[in-house]
């Protein structure tokens, strides 16, 4: 099996970027898999997801990523075994404006990740909540797209505008990139809202849309508060058992891909003019 760079992306904020890199990341390790997690966020969630103390850090992201500094050195062991990171700083928020006008600013990740790329079997990268140049960079990096759906009203209403961005960076800087798959997150049973958006977004995606569900489980909102993954924070939980599954279902799905298969490719479907003019060309992604 090969080598996968999987962005975790959706501009939309508090959708379980995070909780599925950091909870996706620690099974794949878990599973015997070789994985660096990469915390593209200002706002180091994933970093502090692994207990890790940003104000302790030597080097993180930006240092490789706007100064041009060896990755090697950035790279941190976490509490998983298996699992390295590289962490999150604030400095990253400048990072728009500051790559604005470097040579090959929409590439500057994959570089930085293509000197560490063959040592990991998994890299995932959380992306910020923006389409802004650092998830461009992410998903020009990137082999392909996992993108968490939350299970509330206008769930659906961002994701046209995602994967038109997606669409833009296929056609103009990563003719490979696909889209893994759509997890749904934050799901709950009790409601009706919830079934109609998986209904929903199983109509218009179709096989796109992972079998597992993501439910809403206070065991995964309290495992971040102690610097833990769910697979060692409470195991037994709910929470757990569906990331595990996920997982699992990542791994069958990425075995297809390299035993021959395609990955799922998901059309935006007449975007608005506004998304290539406001927000990807404002990032250098060519319209």
């Amino acid at each position: 099996m090969g080598h996968q760079t999987i962005a975790c992306a959706n501009q939309k904020g508090g959708v379980g970027k995070t909780t599925t890199v950091v909870n996706i990341g620690t099974y794949l390790a878990l599973a015997g898999k070789r994985v660096l997690v990469v915390d593209v966020d200002p706002q180091g969630n994933a970093t502090s997801g692994f207990g890790i103390d940003r104000s302790k850090l030597a080097l993180t992201l930006y240092e490789p990523l706007v100064e041009g500094a060896d990755v090697e050195r950035a790279i941190v062991a976490t509490s998983v075994p298996g699992l390295s990171l590289i962490p999150s700083s604030v400095e990253l928020a400048g990072a728009d404006l500051e790559l604005a006008n470097a040579d090959q600013r929409e590439r500057r990740l994959s570089h930085v990740l293509g000197i560490v790329r063959s040592d990991y079997d998994y890299i995932l990268l959380d992306c910020p909540p923006s389409l802004g140049l650092l998830t461009v960079n992410a998903l020009t990096a990137a082999d392909s797209v996992l993108i968490p759906l939350q299970s509330e009203f206008y769930a659906l209403e961002g994701l046209t505008q995602l994967i038109a961005t997606v669409n833009l960076v296929r056609d103009h800087l990563n003719p490979d990139l696909e889209i893994t798959g759509v997890v749904l997150t934050m799901y709950d049973a009790r409601t009706n809202l919830s079934a109609d958006v998986a209904g929903e977004a199983r109509r218009h995606l179709g096989a796109a849309v992972f079998d597992t569900i993501i439910p809403r489980n206070v065991r995964l909102s309290e495992a971040p508060s102690f610097g833990l993954p769910i697979a060692l924070y409470r195991p037994d939980s709910r929470g757990a058992e569906a990331y595990a599954a996920l997982t699992a279902e990542l791994i069958q799905r990425d075995g297809g891909r390299h035993d021959g298969g395609r990955g799922n490719r998901i059309e935006a479907v007449d975007p608005p003019a506004s998304i290539v003019s406001d927000d990807v060309a404002a990032v250098g992604v060519p319209s």
